[in-house]
């Protein structure tokens, strides 16, 4: 039977790894800053002009998300039918336009064509 001088080791092998991994990655880790700096300076101001919008972006999938998760259905799903909703808004956008398009040349011809 195993003494206490090997349950000793394993317990302490088993805290400075379950410790001590995790704070290591922590400690070397760079935080945001640290990388930002790091950039050269224009891919500092470009990552200083694009993060509005990127934080935009950011807030409205966060939104939708929060919005998709008050349904019964899974997050996937709703997500789904909402992409499947927008193609076809999208479709109906597109035949609209190209129906206005048409009625203005049919008007233009009409036009063009009428003796004054």
């Amino acid at each position: 039977m195993p003494g206490y001088r090997l349950y000793a080791k394993m317990f302490t092998a088993g805290a400075v790894l379950c410790i001590g991994g995790p704070a290591l990655i922590i400690y070397v880790t760079p935080t945001e800053e640290e990388l930002f700096k790091r950039y050269n300076p224009e891919l500092q101001k470009r990552s200083l002009e694009n993060r509005q919008g990127t934080q935009e972006d950011f807030d409205r999938f966060v939104g939708k998300l929060k919005e998709y998760s008050k349904s019964d259905k899974p997050i996937w799903e709703a997500a789904a039918q909402d992409e499947a909703r927008m193609r076809a808004r999208g479709l109906q956008d597109q035949t609209r336009v190209r129906d206005e398009v048409e009625r203005r040349r049919e008007e233009i011809k009409r036009h063009s064509m009428r003796p004054e």
